[in-house]
């Protein structure tokens, strides 16, 4: 059954390393099981509702999109949409929450029709190859910069903006020792080429963590006896349906739309699904999984649900089929009955794991033709405005513009595709018009 399913052996792997690649992208995932409630309770949300509604939808897209597409990608509520979410849509404009999932479920509506005309498979097919490698390599950086903030090590400040963080300070360097024990083990693992390396480092941090020098302090999750009864379809669709509304719903799927390409584009690359034309398999059917997340997460209540940069950590386990999650997607309906021992697996424990997938992602950066600077310029802009901005959708539309004017303007514009004209356009737009960029 699994054979016909996933095609196992066309694929190079086996039933038990899908199985071990998708523990181990549930156990980078299993964060966000604590972090959405805590998020989107600032928009007013019921926060046992919105914790089983993250396992619930998680699980359900995760089993769609392994099924489907039969890729190995995961998918939860994103993080970054969630906040802007809760912070700047409900708390900062006093737009109700319920208002805020409606634009969630409009929004992913409309990128269900596209992905139906094929319009968003179109669109990531003409990206060029270079940017493809740029967008896998500046979420290598993402991964890592995040997992740098959640080890301790940095913080942010008024002047440079980040900083080192006071590692002499007591509730640092606990954070900072631990990480970098994980660090070391789960690299020499890695060197001795055991499988789970990654997930084996997970587990290892998360004991150290129960020793009283380690102990992260309100990180864990308490027993809960949630209902989804506050948010299951309690989405308000007519009253997001206002003129005065267009704006901030075209912002979330413009968000939506690129963050998923970027992720998809990177996940692929990374797993060496790209041909050589630079295409990727049954992208259609990824899409098409990917894009009944917002609709799903917006009727049972919750953020956007979108596909995880995580998934990395199961594809270097070896996960190359969408056994691998498959299996992510049961374990997340598992949590719905085991949150609190979900909840021990503090956020330190999981940065050696983003660090050292981000690292592993840099790979791509020698496919990147240096010596072209109207190649050279534009993937460079992708690769460290991820990072620079906090955001994937950023790094893609900076590089993308800087793309098409470079080419444009030093005589090359024939090497441009018509699609990446019009990308460059709404890229544009979007940074003219978008709410985010007038806080």
């Amino acid at each position: 059954m699994f054979e016909k399913l996933f095609k196992l052996k066309e694929n190079n792997t086996t039933i038990k390393t899908e199985i071990l690649a998708g523990i181990t992208t549930f156990m980078t995932m299993a964060y966000i099981i604590a972090a959405n409630p805590l998020i989107l309770q600032a928009a007013g949300m019921d926060k046992g509702a919105v914790t089983l509604a993250t396992c619930l939808v998680a699980g359900l897209i995760s089993i769609t999109m392994g099924l489907l597409s039969n890729y190995p990608i995961a998918l939860a509520p994103g993080m970054g949409l969630n906040a802007f979410f809760a912070y700047s849509i409900c708390a900062g404009m006093g737009i109700d929450w319920r208002i805020g999932l409606g634009f969630f479920f409009i929004e992913g509506v409309i990128i269900v029709i596209i992905t139906l005309t094929k319009l968003r498979e179109i669109i990531i097919d003409s990206i060029p190859f270079t940017l493809k490698c740029a967008v896998s390599v500046g979420i290598g950086l993402f991964l890592a910069f995040i997992g740098f903030e959640q080890s301790g090590l940095i913080t942010k400040d008024p002047i440079t903006f980040v900083k080192i963080s006071p590692i002499a300070h007591p509730d640092v360097y606990p954070k900072i020792i631990l990480a970098g024990i994980v660090l070391v083990i789960t690299t020499i693992l890695l060197v001795k080429k055991v499988r789970g390396a990654i997930l084996i480092g997970i587990l290892i941090g998360t004991l150290l963590s129960f020793i009283p020098f380690f102990r992260t302090r309100g990180e864990v999750l308490q027993l809960l006896k949630p209902s989804l009864a506050p948010t299951f379809l309690k989405l308000d669709i007519i009253g997001a349906l206002k003129w005065s509304f267009i704006t901030l719903i075209f912002t979330l799927l413009f968000v939506d739309f690129f963050d998923t390409a970027g992720t998809v584009i990177g996940l692929a690359v990374k797993a060496k699904f790209v041909d050589e034309k630079g295409h990727i398999p049954r992208i259609g059917r990824v899409l098409f999984a990917d894009s009944l997340g917002p609709v799903v997460g917006a009727l049972i209540g919750t953020s956007t649900v979108t596909s995880y940069i995580e998934s990395a950590a199961g594809i270097e386990e070896g996960g190359r089929t969408g056994l691998t999650a498959v299996t992510t997607g049961i374990l997340f309906l598992l949590a719905l009955f085991a949150a609190p021992l979900v909840g021990f697996i503090p956020a330190v424990a999981i940065a050696p794991a983003l660090i050292i997938v981000g690292i592993m992602m840099m790979e791509s950066v020698t496919k990147i033709d240096f010596s072209d600077y109207s190649e050279a310029v534009p993937a460079f802009i992708t690769i460290a405005g991820m990072p620079f901005t906090y955001s994937i959708s950023n790094g893609i539309s900076l590089g993308f513009l800087s793309y098409v004017l470079i080419k444009l303007l030093s005589g090359k514009g024939r090497e441009v595709s018509v699609v990446m004209y019009i990308l460059a356009v709404f890229f544009m737009v979007f940074f003219i018009f978008s709410p985010v960029f007038k806080q």
